[in-house]
C-alpha cells in the first residue's frame, strides 16, 4: 500500500487534487465574500431609498403640519423606520417594530415621542416674544415665509436587528439628516432586510459544499487515468532494463512508444545508451583478447629463452631477451595509456612550441633506419601535454620508419587557426579503404603483419586518442612521394600570432 501511494501516479493525482481544492476553496471564499458585498451594496440603496422617501415627507411638510406620530411610514416588515431628533428623542416609529438595534436609537416607545421644537418665526430664545428682526436658518432676508426643508446628501449606514410583530431578523440601516420646515433637524433612520443576503450565501455555501468533493473525486480519478495512461511506456522501459540486467544481454532495446512526447525520447536516449554500451563492452572485450594475445607472444618467447638459458647456459639469447623484455615493456606501457585515455584523463594545458618538440625528437632518433627530414621552425604554439604530443610524433615516427623505403619528412605549418604536423613517407601508402580501420586498436595490415619488427598495431589508435582529447584531429592520405601522409591538426594557442607556412 505505500509503494502504490508513493508511485508518481498517486503522488501526481493528489498533487493535482491538493492544488483545485486549494484553488477552488479560494475561488469559493471570493465569490462568497462578492456575493455578501454585492447583496450589502443591495440592501444599503433599499434602505436609503427608504430613509430618502421619508425625509422628502418630513422637508415638505408645511411648518404648522408637522405631526411626527402620524406620518406614512413604509411597512415595518419591508423596511423598519425610526425618526429621532439630534438627541436621540424618538419622534415616529413603523407600527408592528417592536425592537431594534443598531440603528443608533434602541427605544421603541412611542409614548417618549418628544414635542415639536418651537418654529423659526416663534424665536429660538426662552422668551415668547416675537422677534421680528432675527433671522434664523431656517428663513430667508426679508421674507415672511419659512424656507424649503432641506436634506443631507450624505448617507451612513450600518448593520442591526429589529422585531416586528414578534419576528426578529438582521438589517442593514440607512441614517439620513433632514430638516423641516420649522428649522429642526431630525435623522431618519431606515432598514433593509439582510435575510435575501443571508439566503443566499447559505445557499451558495452549501452548494459549494456538497459540490467541492465531487469535483476533488473526478480531478483525482482523471489525473489518475492520465498518469497511468501517460507512465505506460514508462513502465515498459523500466521492466525492459530489469530484464536487460538480469540476462546481461546488452543487444536488447526498450520499446519506442510512437508518440513523439518525453517518454518516447527517453526510450530514444535510453537505446542510444545501450547501443554505445553495447559497443563499449565488445571494443573492451576485444580489448582484452588483443591484449592478451599480443602480451601472450613475448611473454611466451622471454620465458622460453630463460628455460633455455636455464638448462644450457651457453645457449643463452641475451640480445632476443632484452628485446622482448624491451618489447613487453612497450605494450605494457602502451595499454597503460590506452587506459588513462579511457578513463577520461585530459591532457595538461602546457604551451608547446610544436616546431622546436620536431626538432627536438628528431635529433634523439641517431639510430633511425632511414634520417627524418625535418621542415618546421620555432613558433607554432599549442596548448596541451608535451608527453602526450610527443609520444604521437614517436608513433608516427616509427610508422613511417616501417613502410618507408628511403625516404621520411616531418614538416610543421600553420592553416588558419589550426597548427598542421605531417609527417610523410614514401613507402606503399595506404588504401583508402583501410584509411579508417589502421586507426584501430590492434588492427595491422597484412603487410605490416609480415614484418618481425615488433608493432601491436596500437601505435596510430593511441594517436588519434590523444589527438581528440587535445581538441584536434589525425588523418592519413596519399603523400606527394606515393607513400602514406599522417596529419595531426591541433587548435592554435590563444594569443599566438599569425605564422607562415
Amino acid at each position: 500500500m505505500r509503494g502504490r501511494f508513493s508511485s508518481v501516479r498517486a503522488k501526481a493525482s493528489l498533487g493535482a487534487t491538493a492544488v483545485v481544492a486549494v484553488a477552488l476553496v479560494a475561488a469559493g471564499i471570493a465569490v462568497l465574500l462578492s456575493l455578501r458585498v454585492n447583496l450589502t451594496g443591495q440592501a444599503d440603496r433599499e434602505a436609503d431609498r427608504a430613509a430618502r422617501e421619508v425625509a422628502l415627507e418630513i422637508a415638505a411638510q408645511a411648518p404648522d403640519r408637522i405631526p411626527y406620530a402620524k406620518l406614512e411610514l413604509p411597512d415595518a416588515e419591508d423596511h423598519p423606520v425610526q425618526v429621532t431628533d439630534e438627541d436621540g428623542r424618538l419622534l415616529a416609529l413603523s407600527e408592528g417594530l417592536e425592537r431594534i438595534s443598531g440603528s443608533g436609537v434602541a427605544t421603541v416607545d412611542t409614548a417618549r415621542t418628544a414635542a415639536p421644537r418651537p418654529t423659526a418665526t416663534s424665536g429660538t430664545g426662552t422668551s415668547g416674544d416675537d422677534d421680528d428682526d432675527g433671522d434664523d436658518d431656517g428663513g430667508k432676508d426679508g421674507d415672511d415665509d419659512p424656507a424649503v426643508g432641506e436634506i443631507d446628501d450624505t448617507t451612513a449606514y450600518s448593520d442591526g436587528s429589529a422585531t416586528v410583530d414578534g419576528r426578529a431578523g438582521e438589517y442593514r440601516f440607512a441614517t439620513v439628516e433632514a430638516t423641516d420646515r420649522t428649522g429642526r433637524t431630525v435623522l431618519v433612520h431606515a432598514g433593509a432586510s439582510l435575510a435575501d443576503r443571508q439566503s443566499a450565501v447559505n445557499t451558495t455555501a452549501a452548494a459549494m459544499l456538497l459540490g467541492l468533493p465531487v469535483l476533488l473525486l473526478i480531478v483525482g480519478g482523471v489525473t489518475w487515468l492520465v498518469t497511468r495512461r501517460a507512465l505506460r511506456p514508462v513502465e515498459g522501459i523500466r521492466s525492459e532494463m530489469a530484464a536487460i540486467t538480469a540476462s546481461e544481454d546488452l543487444s536488447r532495446r526498450v520499446p519506442e512508444p510512437a508518440t513523439h512526447d518525453e517518454v518516447a525520447r527517453l526510450a530514444r536516449t535510453t537505446n542510444e545508451t545501450l547501443t554505445a554500451l553495447e559497443a563499449a563492452v565488445e571494443r573492451q572485450r576485444r580489448f582484452v583478447a588483443d591484449a592478451s594475445h599480443e602480451l601472450r607472444s613475448p611473454i611466451a618467447s622471454l620465458r622460453t629463452q630463460l628455460e633455455v638459458g636455464h638448462a644450457h647456459p651457453g645457449l643463452l639469447d641475451v640480445p632476443g631477451a632484452v628485446a622482448d623484455t624491451v618489447r613487453l615493456q612497450q605494450l605494457a606501457g602502451d595499454l597503460l595509456l590506452l587506459a588513462r585515455l579511457d578513463a577520461g584523463e585530459r591532457p595538461g594545458r602546457t604551451r608547446t612550441d610544436l616546431g622546436a618538440l620536431v626538432r627536438e625528437e628528431v635529433s634523439q632518433r641517431a639510430t633511425d633506419r632511414i634520417p627524418v627530414a625535418v621542415r618546421a621552425r620555432e613558433g607554432f604554439d599549442v596548448d596541451g601535454s608535451r608527453g602526450q604530443l610527443a609520444r604521437v610524433l614517436g608513433n608516427l615516427l616509427d610508422n613511417a620508419q616501417r613502410h618507408a623505403a628511403g625516404s621520411v619528412e616531418a614538416s610543421v605549418r600553420r592553416v588558419g587557426a589550426w597548427v598542421v604536423l605531417a609527417v610523410a613517407d614514401d613507402g606503399a601508402g595506404v588504401p583508402e579503404a583501410e584509411r579508417e580501420r589502421i586507426f584501430e586498436r590492434f588492427v595491422r595490415l597484412d603487410d605490416a603483419r609480415s614484418r618481425d619488427d615488433g608493432g601491436a598495431g596500437l601505435g596510430l589508435a593511441i594517436a588519434r586518442d590523444v589527438a581528440e582529447r587535445h581538441g584536434g584531429t589525425l588523418t592519413v592520405g596519399g603523400a606527394p612521394s606515393g607513400g602514406a601522409l599522417f596529419e595531426l591538426r591541433l587548435p592554435a594557442a590563444t594569443g599566438d600570432g599569425e605564422a607562415g607556412a
